[in-house]
């Protein structure tokens, strides 16, 4: 017989359970078994196929290129949202900064608004007449002739300098929560040693910061590997392919053909386990001197 608090226990537990049963174990599963089978959606028939899918994958030039553009996304703007939020963070929180509750909302408020809603807007600003070319010409830069979401060699870079502004001011309040743990006595104490702002930066700051900094390399990479709205909405893959993501992949060959679930659900895994090697390294690393 069960104790009545293992029970309780039981009880108290058994919603997030079933949440967790239905909404991740099922579908993990059911993804697995789809990842080593060829599956006809239409006539509802799926035949095991072992790796095919998995080799169909690593055959696939389109699977390169997808993975090329995630790589060259997730590379450009980890290190440039990373940097972009902690110097926001330092400023916001140094004492000179008058309004610091109005900046900080400012900065964070393109992060909780929609991804759709945003990446609209940043398409008719890219376009061959919108002011990100005016700007260009005004300054005398380069412009674009047909639309910087247009040309293969611009494409992925406008979305990534997009999303560096959406991205940093969710991580710079990150950086803020990490830099409230920091006692202020420190500083003091550093300054009565004679330590200017930079030397307290790199002697207090970013070694106390480094657990808040290894979480938001670890998320940023996650979410830039993931990206998957901006390229919908703005490029839907192209032009030529140049703004291909995994994830973007995975959807597409999902939907476009009625026997490519099982290559979709194979893909997916192999997006997982790449992401899976990446964090555990960047947690390696980061968390070696702490």
């Amino acid at each position: 017989m069960p104790r009545p608090q293992h029970t309780q226990t039981f009880l108290l537990l058994l919603p997030w359970i079933i949440t967790f049963c239905v909404f991740w174990l099922y579908p993990f599963v059911y993804a697995a078994i789809l990842s080593i089978s060829k599956v006809n959606t239409l006539a509802n028939v799926m035949q095991p196929v072992g790796l095919a899918n998995y080799e169909a994958v690593f055959s696939d030039a389109l699977f390169w290129q997808s993975l090329k553009n995630t790589a060259i996304f997730t590379f450009g703007t980890v290190p440039v949202t990373t940097a972009l939020a902690l110097a926001l963070a330092v400023m916001l929180r140094s004492q000179k900064v008058k309004f610091p509750s109005f900046f900080r909302a400012a900065f964070f408020t393109p992060s909780v608004t929609s991804l759709v809603v945003i990446s609209l807007i940043f398409i008719n600003l890219y376009a061959r007449d919108g002011y990100v070319n005016q700007l260009f010409r005004f300054c005398g830069l380069p412009e674009s002739a047909r639309g910087f979401l247009l040309e293969p060699s611009t494409a992925l870079a406008a979305i990534m300098g997009m999303d560096v502004w959406i991205s940093a001011g969710y991580y710079m309040v990150l950086f803020l929560a990490g830099l409230e743990a920091i006692p202020r006595d420190l500083y003091e104490a550093a300054a009565l040693s004679g330590a200017n702002g930079r030397q307290q930066f790199r002697r207090i700051t970013l070694p106390l910061l480094r657990p808040t900094l290894a979480f938001v390399v670890v998320i940023n990479t996650i979410k830039s590997f993931q990206i998957f709205v901006e390229i919908y909405v703005m490029t839907k893959g192209g032009p030529l392919n140049s703004t291909s993501s995994l994830v973007y992949m995975i959807f597409t060959s999902a939907l476009d053909n009625t026997d490519s679930m099982g290559y979709a659900a194979a893909l997916s895994f192999v997006v997982m386990a790449i992401l899976i090697t990446f964090s555990v390294v960047q947690l390696r690393i980061l968390r070696s001197n702490y």
